[in-house]
């Protein structure tokens, strides 16, 4: 387990803390909607971080190519029909180029920056002339609504039980997902990044804002700087 990172629960903890029977279980929101409606049709997506395909089966299901990154070979053991790549994310080099690389599940809010800008140098790599690079940030109240819960339809509680100062800009955030039949509880670090942080990252990497495709500016839409 990586340090400050750590997973409580049934079945296989990744090295970050996720577990894998956990976000087999999750619900599909409105991302695969939100994706769709922001990149050409039948494109080829570079998903990095996929996990179980939570959102890998639903864009595949609408047309969509994709090859599936993410550390855990358990994780991509779930994963049907798409291509699949067991690597981190930062040092990912495939010498190819995509349609759209997707960057989601806060990753850009990495503890440490030098992840982030290997996330982010990724992204530019391998992103081709004409692309774009789809990034899912937090939302503004994400480290200061504490604690907060939802209940989802489905019939399981999500909560964000503490969120604590680790240091260096860098907060502890504990979730705990509660479900009939199991919990689990995942510690990691996050990095706020206000949107003048945000977009200073994004030039840093060589990137733009080319739109901000959600009224809670929380998904993004980035093109190569010109």
């Amino acid at each position: 387990m990586r340090d400050g990172y750590e997973g409580t629960g049934p079945g296989a903890i990744t090295p970050d803390g996720c577990a894998v029977e956990l976000y087999a279980r999750l619900p599909v929101g409105d991302e695969p909607d939100i994706i769709a409606a922001a990149v050409p049709a039948g494109a080829h997506i570079l998903e990095l971080g996929s996990g179980v395909g939570r959102v890998t089966h639903p864009l595949l299901e609408r047309g969509f190519t994709v090859t599936a990154v993410d550390e855990s070979a358990d994780m991509l053991a779930r994963i049907r029909g798409a291509r699949t790549i067991c690597d981190s994310i930062e040092n990912l080099d495939l010498g190819e180029k995509f349609d759209v690389v997707m960057l989601a599940s806060f990753l850009v809010h990495a503890g440490d920056e030098e992840v982030r800008r290997g996330m982010l140098r990724t992204c530019v790599r391998h992103v081709a002339e004409g692309g774009c690079v789809l990034i899912q940030r937090e939302g503004p109240d994400y480290h200061t609504d504490v604690p907060r819960e939802r209940v989802d339809p489905s019939g399981f509680t999500v909560r964000i039980a503490s969120v604590e100062p680790a240091g260096e800009g860098v907060n502890s955030v504990r979730a705990e997902y509660e479900f009939p039949d199991a919990v689990w509880t995942q510690t990691f670090l996050a990095r706020p990044l206000t949107k003048e942080q945000f977009e200073s990252a994004l030039a840093e990497a060589g990137l733009e804002v080319d739109a901000y495709l959600t009224p809670d500016g929380m998904w993004v839409r980035a093109v190569p700087a010109a």
